[in-house]
Protein backbone atom coordinates (compact mmCIF):
# COMPACT_ATOMS: atom_id res chain seq x y z
CA UNK A 1 0.00 0.00 0.00
CA UNK A 2 1.34 3.16 -0.84
CA UNK A 3 0.56 6.87 0.67
CA UNK A 4 1.13 10.81 -0.30
CA UNK A 5 3.92 13.02 0.70
CA UNK A 6 3.35 16.37 0.73
CA UNK A 7 6.24 18.63 -0.17
CA UNK A 8 7.07 22.19 -1.08
CA UNK A 9 9.62 22.91 -3.94
CA UNK A 10 10.72 26.45 -5.71
CA UNK A 11 8.51 26.23 -9.08
CA UNK A 12 11.96 26.31 -11.14
CA UNK A 13 12.89 23.24 -9.75
CA UNK A 14 10.01 21.34 -10.17
CA UNK A 15 10.07 22.23 -13.42
CA UNK A 16 13.23 20.90 -14.53
CA UNK A 17 12.99 17.95 -12.52
CA UNK A 18 9.94 17.39 -14.21
CA UNK A 19 11.24 17.42 -17.54
CA UNK A 20 14.50 15.52 -16.31
CA UNK A 21 11.93 13.01 -15.06
CA UNK A 22 9.83 13.00 -18.71
CA UNK A 23 13.20 12.63 -20.82
CA UNK A 24 13.62 9.59 -18.89
CA UNK A 25 10.41 8.37 -19.14
CA UNK A 26 9.54 8.48 -15.41
CA UNK A 27 6.82 10.45 -13.80
CA UNK A 28 7.90 13.04 -11.43
CA UNK A 29 6.57 10.91 -8.45
CA UNK A 30 8.41 8.05 -9.83
CA UNK A 31 11.34 10.08 -10.03
CA UNK A 32 11.15 11.55 -6.40
CA UNK A 33 10.84 7.66 -5.53
CA UNK A 34 13.83 6.37 -6.79
CA UNK A 35 15.65 9.35 -5.06
CA UNK A 36 14.71 9.05 -1.96
CA UNK A 37 14.93 5.29 -2.05
CA UNK A 38 18.42 5.72 -3.71
CA UNK A 39 19.07 8.15 -0.41
CA UNK A 40 17.81 6.10 1.94
CA UNK A 41 19.80 2.89 0.70
CA UNK A 42 23.02 4.99 0.75
CA UNK A 43 22.44 6.28 4.63
CA UNK A 44 20.92 2.64 5.98
CA UNK A 45 23.86 0.98 7.18
CA UNK A 46 22.48 -2.46 7.39
CA UNK A 47 21.91 -1.92 3.70
CA UNK A 48 25.50 -0.75 3.50
CA UNK A 49 26.93 -3.61 5.09
CA UNK A 50 24.59 -6.09 2.96
CA UNK A 51 25.91 -4.70 -0.07
CA UNK A 52 29.50 -5.11 1.04
CA UNK A 53 28.87 -8.96 2.30
CA UNK A 54 27.35 -9.09 -1.75
CA UNK A 55 30.51 -7.39 -3.32
CA UNK A 56 32.51 -9.48 -1.12
CA UNK A 57 30.88 -12.74 -1.93
CA UNK A 58 31.02 -11.69 -5.75
CA UNK A 59 34.89 -11.08 -5.71
CA UNK A 60 35.41 -14.16 -3.41
CA UNK A 61 33.19 -16.34 -6.58
CA UNK A 62 35.42 -14.65 -9.56
CA UNK A 63 38.78 -15.49 -7.40
CA UNK A 64 37.54 -18.94 -6.91
CA UNK A 65 38.07 -19.01 -3.69
CA UNK A 66 35.72 -21.65 -1.52
CA UNK A 67 34.54 -21.75 2.30
CA UNK A 68 37.28 -24.03 2.94
CA UNK A 69 40.38 -21.81 1.44
CA UNK A 70 39.02 -19.14 3.93
CA UNK A 71 38.55 -21.73 6.63
CA UNK A 72 42.16 -22.35 5.98
CA UNK A 73 43.14 -19.23 6.62
CA UNK A 74 41.23 -18.65 9.40
CA UNK A 75 42.99 -21.35 11.15
CA UNK A 76 46.84 -20.27 9.68
CA UNK A 77 45.73 -16.77 11.72
CA UNK A 78 44.65 -18.08 14.87
CA UNK A 79 47.67 -20.45 15.09
CA UNK A 80 50.42 -17.11 14.19
CA UNK A 81 48.26 -15.66 17.17
CA UNK A 82 48.74 -18.16 20.05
Amino acid sequence: MTTQMIIRLDPNLKDKVSKLAQKEGKSLSGLVRELLEKYMKERDMGSYIDDLWDRIGEKLSERKITTADIDKVIQEVRKRNE
